[in-house]
């Protein structure tokens, strides 16, 4: 398939606001696209939405489709119902680019609740960009259509039957809606994939990890949560804030709980978010607190959530309770289409501890992990950056660095680490730098 250029774009409510951003992302690249809805967070069912990308696909509408729901995998299981399509689930660079390079895809389902925002940004690019050239996979994907008559009739399967097999995944791998998002593959479980076969699987793929973002994005701005946390910030310098965010189209504004409400309306109709901090800046407070402090910054218009752990608890050993914290506030930013990055203090931490903090992170199916609050003995280092990384990336979460990000040359190494936010204060000349870095290049 030569490179795509109209897509057929669609969610349910769990996908809304990760189908908008991405609408927005694939127009900026110059495509076009149909968004076939949903238009709102009011519940629907995704098998609707699903069967309307799969079909504009197949009747020629459009050259590829993406579906978005809280997994992706019961939209890829409809879209694979609808005469040529060939619809794969992808959670990371790597099967992305697989599902195209060896399968073809011309559809791809997404899920909301397994990957944020950059992630997916990222994901799409790479799946658009990628051809099927090869004559051996092309041959094999000529072999789906030759199997697709005589089994015809074996697959009529309802809805009632999709949710019943996807409960029935979730017994073998554990709960994916929301995100464990890497779930075992063929040589950790092998009585997994025979479960698997069981079912009706005709092939199992092991997909390697993700690889590291590591290219400098084109608009670095939109990698940046431009910050303000200062106890002694004014009303004045809040809405100075939030005017050069959306001046500059950085990803989100960054303030204290008090802010929330004048950031969300100051940047109302923009594209940049409002972003706060929960348990800040020592991560001590009860998670019963941190959980109703997020809760109440997310009805006054919150859209991501940076959470600081409890890192007593951590150096004590007590993984039970850093993981019960992590949770609580994991939930409600789940339940209040929220993202939630988790705060480690890795100035505070050892290599093993931050090791273990990640972990505890990916086990609470947060959306990212966050170096730093700024306001400890040290910031983001390139290599707390890399270890992160290496921990979460499997899992489809993302790296937020922040700290003593001052330069475009600290972003740039951030970057090449594994890091897809930043968190700054000096924000605006971290993108002037890059401007004119690439002016004189």
């Amino acid at each position: 398939m030569s490179r795509p250029n109209r897509i057929a774009l669609g969610a349910d409510h769990g996908g809304f606001e990760l189908k908008n951003t991405l609408a927005l992302h694939l127009k900026k690249a110059g495509y076009q696209v149909d968004d076939l809805g949903t238009s709102s967070h009011e519940a629907v069912d995704y098998p609707v939405f699903a069967r309307a990308v799969a079909e504009a696909v197949s009747e020629g509408r459009a050259d590829v489709g993406i579906m978005i729901d809280g997994a992706g995998i019961g939209s890829c299981m409809v879209a694979n119902k609808i005469p040529n399509v060939r619809a794969a689930l992808a959670y990371d660079l790597s099967s992305a680019r697989n599902s195209r390079e060896h399968n073809d895809a011309n559809v791809l389902t997404l899920g909301a609740g397994l990957i944020g925002g950059g992630l997916a940004e990222q994901i799409v690019d790479v799946w658009l960009a990628t051809e099927c050239t090869e004559p051996r996979h092309r041959k094999r994907v000529m072999m789906f259509a030759e199997d697709a008559a005589p089994r015809q009739a074996e697959l009529s399967l309802t809805d009632q039957d999709l949710d019943r097999v996807v409960a029935r995944l979730q017994q073998i791998v554990g709960p994916m809606a929301g995100a464990e998002h890497a779930g075992p593959c063929v040589g950790d479980n092998p009585e997994a994939a025979r479960e698997f076969v069981r079912l009706g699987a005709t092939g199992l793929t092991s997909v390697a990890p993700a690889e590291q973002p590591g290219s400098i994005p084109g608009d670095l701005a939109r990698y940046i949560d431009h910050t303000l946390l200062k106890p002694n910030a004014t009303e004045e310098q809040i809405r100075t804030l939030c005017a050069e965010a959306i001046e500059f189209n950085f990803r989100s504004v960054c303030v204290n709980p008090t802010w929330v409400s004048l950031a969300a309306e100051l940047l109302r109709g923009s594209e940049v978010l409002t972003c706060t901090v929960v348990g800040f800046p020592l991560g001590a407070n009860e998670p019963a607190i941190k959980a109703m402090e997020a809760r109440r910054a997310i009805r006054n218009g919150a859209r991501e959530i940076d959470m600081v752990i409890n890192i007593g608890a951590l150096k004590s050993g007590n993984d039970a309770l850093v993981l019960r914290d992590i949770r609580g506030v994991v939930e409600d930013c789940e339940d209040g289409n929220a993202v939630c990055k988790v705060i480690l203090e890795t100035a505070l931490l050892s290599d093993a501890e931050k090791r273990r903090a990640s972990e505890l992170a990916r086990q609470a199916r947060a959306h990212f992990v966050k170096t730093s609050t700024g306001f400890s003995t040290g910031g983001a280092t390139v290599s707390d950056v890399a270890l992160m990384a290496e921990v979460v990336r499997g899992a489809g979460m993302e790296v937020k660095a922040s700290g003593g990000i001052s330069s475009y040359s600290d972003a740039k190494a951030m970057i090449e680490a594994g890091a897809t936010r930043l968190g700054a204060s000096a924000s605006i000349g971290i993108v002037r730098e890059a401007k004119s870095t690439s002016m004189s290049a």
